[in-house]
Parts: structure tokens; C-alpha cells; sequence
């Protein structure tokens, strides 16, 4: 009997523009099922997410660099693995310098930070409805400690994220983790920011047993995710590489695809 749902957010939970749907609303809060949101995003770019589904449990951002629990209008820190400052300002530094048409921002607890708004903020602000802090990133970090959970960086082409995930994976940095989570996005994180160590932590919180937990996902950062559950339930949508990892296949995103598979592998 599954006693807990994981769920990744884009191209899954969420539709075309980043909404959950009514249909998903419905099945989700019908289940009465305990519902871990499990994301690359920030908790600000969650809380609209969390509010609409009245979600209590432990909530996974940033890969698993923060677990976290949602309380009234803010939000209690579970677990927390922050990105080494000199870390930041090194990847910051390298991808300008070699990559200079792709977009670079950057997040703490509460703040998303951009030098611009770029191709990639705009895209990012219209999905999340979140509008970044301007800043210069010298000044910022003069100014911030080891606050930052995650460098963003979206390319310009899906061809040039695979030579930009190769060239920060040769980087003389120790203790970093490079996912990609979109045709066109990696998210840098620290190396214990994992889903998989999310999905753990809240496993061992609750005292669940593996044969308790399923999970949905449709994104090569997902995998390690969906190791992770009885039932790994992937979308229509996925890529075929993320599909051969379970045959539970779910409708689309577009399609209250975590609706139906709720419906269909987990209640059923």
C-alpha cells in the first residue's frame, strides 16, 4: 500500500504554463495520500504550488539542497546543503567567461538573483511568476556568505547544454553536483542536493518502507528519483531514456497525467 507520493514539479505536476490543474488538485487531495513536492526550484517558486494542494508534509527544492516544511506564510528549515561561496564564484566566473550567451542566476533561501533579464530570466519569470533581484554578482557576493543553494544556467540550444555540462564537469571544483533539468536548463547544486537524498531523508522521517513510497517524474534528474520507489510512475512526455525505467507510463502533463496515474497505479 503506497503511504506516500513523490512528485516532481515542471513537465510533470505542472501543465504547459506551470499551473497545477484542477484535475490534478482534485485527485491529489481526494487521495489522501502525504504529497512531497520534488523540485529544482526555490520554495518562493513552489508556494503557489503548495498553497493550491494544502500540502503539510516535508517539501523537496532544490534537488535536495532543501528539505523543508511549509508553516503559515513561511517555511521550516528540515535539512539544508548550501553551495561553498568560493564554489559560486567560480562557476559564476567560468561560464561568462567561455559561455558568454548563456544565462546565469543564481539562489538563496528567499532571493533569486540575475545581473540581467536575459532570454533565460524571461523564460524562468513567465513559468515561475517570480521576478528576480537585479544585482552585479561581485557586489552580491562581497555582500553574501554561504547562503546560495543553486547556480542556474539555461543555454541558448539544447546542442550547447550537453558542451556546457562536459566543460563544469571538468572544473577543478570538488563537491558540486551538475543536473540537467530541461532541454535547455542544468542546475548547479551541492553534491548532497539529490533527489534521491531528499526522497531518503523523508523516507526515514516517516518511517516508510520503500514498497510504501511511489514517485512521479518525466526528467533525466528524476532518474535517481524514481530508483528510488516502489512504484516510479513516468509521463507521456518523458524522454524515452527516463520511460525505460519503469513501464508504469502515465498521460502527459498537458493531460493530468499525476491524476491518472494516481488513479490508475496507486488507488487501483
Amino acid at each position: 500500500m503506497i503511504k506516500h507520493i513523490f512528485s516532481d514539479m515542471d513537465n510533470t505536476l505542472l501543465n504547459e504554463i506551470g499551473v497545477v490543474s484542477e484535475g490534478n488538485i482534485h485527485a491529489i487531495k481526494d487521495s489522501k495520500i502525504p504529497f512531497t513536492l520534488v523540485s529544482a526550484r526555490a520554495p518562493m517558486e513552489m508556494k503557489d504550488t503548495i498553497e493550491k494542494l494544502n500540502l503539510t508534509s516535508a517539501q523537496i527544492a532544490f534537488n535536495g539542497g532543501l528539505i523543508f516544511k511549509p508553516v503559515n506564510d513561511s517555511i521550516e528549515k528540515i535539512s539544508e546543503h548550501y553551495l561553498p561561496l568560493e564554489t559560486v564564484k567560480e562557476v559564476v566566473k567560468q561560464v561568462k567567461s567561455n559561455f558568454p550567451d548563456v544565462s546565469v542566476s543564481t539562489y538563496d533561501t528567499d532571493n533569486w538573483y540575475s545581473e540581467k533579464i536575459d532570454f533565460g530570466i524571461e523564460y524562468e519569470s513567465k513559468i515561475t511568476s517570480i521576478d528576480p533581484t537585479i544585482v552585479n554578482f561581485e557586489e552580491l557576493f562581497q555582500k553574501n556568505t554561504d547562503n546560495f543553494f543553486k547556480v542556474m544556467l539555461i543555454t541558448p540550444t539544447s546542442e550547447e547544454v550537453v558542451t556546457l555540462h562536459e566543460f563544469i564537469n571538468n572544473l577543478p571544483i570538488d563537491n558540486i553536483t551538475v543536473q540537467q533539468s530541461g532541454n535547455s536548463y542544468l542546475e548547479v547544486t551541492n553534491n548532497a542536493a539529490q533527489k534521491s537524498h531528499g526522497i531518503k531523508y523523508v523516507q526515514n522521517l516517516n518511517n516508510l518502507k520503500r514498497s510504501e513510497l511511489a514517485a512521479f517524474g518525466d526528467g533525466h534528474n528524476d532518474i535517481p528519483m524514481l530508483k528510488m520507489v516502489e512504484k516510479p510512475i513516468i509521463m507521456e512526455n518523458a524522454v524515452d531514456e527516463v520511460k525505460q525505467y519503469s513501464n508504469l507510463i502515465t498521460k502527459s502533463n498537458t493531460e493530468d497525467g499525476v491524476a491518472f496515474g494516481i488513479k490508475k497505479f496507486i488507488l487501483n
